[in-house]
């Protein structure tokens, strides 16, 4: 049977307030197009609030800014926040049952929680832990010395490289690989000769990472994500990279050796960060920048090489009015009857 709740249900646990029907019942969740009757939806701008009330929706989740004749209103201090909120009460996440399914390869050191889900094809090393109400759903691979905390979640053919060192609460999707070499060569008499990388990964509580993700261990010491951080899809984190807390990398960015990031640092789509560079707290660098300086505290930069927004806007700007000056030039040149080059 599917979820059901009343508005005023719902509008408690959202600290929110109804306008209408306090009684009406939801049966799901949907975007505004899509809504039937019975359904909640949301809307946080007034392009998609005029959409949700033109809608078969009964309900809409909506800020105070919003009033509405048409449909009951559940109003909160941030649209956004209680969709989230909301969404987890009608498609909450299906439930894995305790136990080590019978095709999957346990150490006899490794110490499992009761409580733990190990899914079909799963390996766990020698000495690995795994604590309460862990999942791996299928396809796992848990090197030896390996820690996961209290409630990690491994969805499939996720590879986890010896002695990593995993939080509580922690997220990791299908195809990622953590732990595996850093990137360290050097030359030896016109070859290169593979520099060891004998470190591991250190992974704080409440971080996600994303599908086919790859987070190399380090050389000598550490490679560590901050609790709360998310990463996206097909990111790369180099040998020696030390990740802050609650931080946002989205995809396709590459992060390289011994980098340094603060807190709350936002990292947009296929941004670079040279090696050995320090970002500071609260730093945002925009989609495909190069950054190969460091970046103080509560900075915005764009660009390659990447530089303060605001700088880098100017040179935007003028370069987009380049030819309208090539043009007064060569009208000037005309007049002062001098011979311009190609």
């Amino acid at each position: 049977m599917s979820a059901q709740f009343t508005t005023a249900e719902i509008a408690k646990l959202l600290q929110g307030e109804v306008l209408g029907d306090a009684a009406a019942t939801l049966t799901g969740f949907a975007m505004a197009d899509r809504a039937q009757p019975g359904d909640l939806t949301f809307a946080e701008t007034e392009e998609y609030f005029a959409i949700a009330e033109s809608s078969a929706a009964t309900a809409i989740i909506a800020d105070a800014r919003f009033s509405s004749t048409k449909k009951i209103l559940i109003r909160v201090p941030n649209a956004r926040i209680a969709f989230a909120k909301t969404l987890v009460l009608f498609f909450p996440e299906p439930k894995f049952s305790a136990g080590i399914h019978a095709t999957a390869v346990v150490a006899a050191s490794a110490q499992i929680d009761p409580s733990a889900h190990i899914g079909p094809h799963c390996t766990v090393g020698e000495r690995v832990k795994i604590g309460a109400d862990c999942v791996l759903q299928a396809g796992n691979f848990i090197g030896e010395d390996s820690t996961l905390g209290d409630e990690t979640h491994l969805f499939p053919n996720v590879t986890i490289y010896p002695r990593t060192e995993i939080g509580r609460r922690v997220r990791i999707h299908a195809g990622t690989v953590i732990g595996s070499d850093g990137y360290g060569y050097v030359l030896d008499g016109g070859v290169h000769r593979k520099v060891p990388q004998i470190g591991n990964v250190i992974i704080g509580d409440d971080v996600e990472i994303g599908a086919n993700a790859t987070v190399d261990r380090g050389a000598l010491g550490a490679t560590v994500i901050g609790k709360g951080t998310k990463i996206d899809n097909l990111v790369q984190i180099a040998h020696n990279v030390q990740i802050g807390e609650h931080c946002i990398i989205i995809a396709q960015v590459g992060i390289a050796g011994s980098a340094k990031l603060g807190n709350y640092v936002v990292l947009a789509g296929q941004a670079g960060i040279g090696g050995h560079l320090k970002l500071g707290n609260q730093v945002t660098i925009c989609a495909q920048s190069g950054v190969m300086t460091d970046v103080p505290d509560g900075e915005k930069w764009l660009g390659a090489p990447a530089q303060p927004d605001k700088q880098f806007k100017r040179q935007v700007i003028a370069i987009q009015r380049l030819p309208d000056l090539l043009k007064k030039v060569a009208k000037w040149e005309k007049q002062l009857g001098l011979k311009s080059e190609e």
